[in-house]
């Protein structure tokens, strides 16, 4: 029997614009784990920084494979922003 992941099988069961807006999120996502990452790397220190540089290449990698598949999909960046805009007005509301 073949083992599958929670998360692909929720993938699987999504359409593609529900696939859509999950990249897009996750897009957005990786951004702002990537930001982070910067603003913490500033104060770094001693065996911090190796840490950090290592979580800035592994989220810029992602990010770049992200942006790779959304523009495969013909994904835009005002697509990207539409979605941005709604998730942080849901978090204002909720």
């Amino acid at each position: 029997m073949e083992e599958r992941y929670f998360q692909e099988s929720e993938i699987e069961n999504k359409n593609e614009r529900e696939r859509e807006i999950e990249l897009i999120k996750n897009i957005i996502k990786t951004r702002r784990e990537l930001k982070n990452v910067d603003k913490n790397f500033e104060y770094a220190q001693d065996e911090l920084v190796d840490y950090y540089i290592y979580q800035m290449k592994a989220n810029q990698a992602k990010l770049n494979y992200l942006i790779k598949m959304a523009k495969m999909k013909g994904i835009t960046v005002d697509m990207i922003n539409d979605i941005k805009y709604r998730l942080s007005s849901d978090e204002e509301v909720g």
